[in-house]
């Protein structure tokens, strides 16, 4: 039988247009999970818009990296035109934020990743039905009460990446191996999402 969680990832994929999707128990998890799989540490940096939710610099906080913040623009979403004055060498990553479900300009940003060669890992939580795939490495979401889709918590993470999802998948649940012998090669998390949530989610 098909784990409920496994359904809502095939679903929700489809719903914003990625290959795949990856379902954790927060959205705080889902950017925590992003950056340990894409390895963040100490000495990077990533560029945070000044006005989010604090889970975005604390799951930037947790890996032991930087947050470098950069003023936003009269839509509250960052601006993409103060970036690249905020790049420096240590800088890994661009984290836009689409706050209050408005959408961020993801084309600049994508732009200015490129010539960098910088991540983008996009926080949608506030943004679900608005923000689509294609335009970051990943793409996380919240199910948290206070969302568009909720189950009370939860979160889900969605790439284009094959690498990055079964990357995430194995850290999101205590980095066992394929046997499950409790030899653990890596530090994992306890990310899993339960099917109850993945119900309330699909509900």
């Amino acid at each position: 039988m098909t784990p409920v969680y496994k359904i809502l990832e095939q679903k929700y994929a489809e719903f914003v247009g990625t290959k795949y999707a990856v379902a954790v128990n927060s959205g705080t998890a889902g950017l925590h999970l992003s950056l340990v799989a894409l390895g963040f540490g100490k000495g990077d940096e990533v560029i945070v818009p000044d006005f989010t939710m604090a889970a975005c610099g604390f799951a930037v906080s947790y890996t032991g990296a930087k947050v470098v913040t950069v003023d936003c623009r009269d839509d509250y979403n960052i601006d993409p035109t103060l970036i690249e004055s905020a790049i420096t060498p240590r800088t890994k990553a661009i984290m836009p934020v689409h706050i209050y479900g408005r959408l961020c300009d993801m084309k600049a940003i994508k732009k200015i990743a490129k010539k960098h060669n910088l991540y983008v890992i996009e926080d949608g939580c506030e943004a679900q039905g608005a923000a689509k795939g294609g335009n970051s490495d990943c793409l996380v979401f919240s199910f948290y009460r206070n969302k568009i889709i909720h189950a009370e918590e939860g979160g889900i993470v969605c790439t284009n990446s094959k690498r990055l999802y079964d990357r995430l998948n194995y850290l999101k649940n205590m980095a066992f191996d394929k046997r499950h012998t409790y030899y653990h090669k890596d530090i994992g998390f306890n990310y899993r999402m339960p099917d109850s949530q993945a119900i309330m989610a699909l509900n």
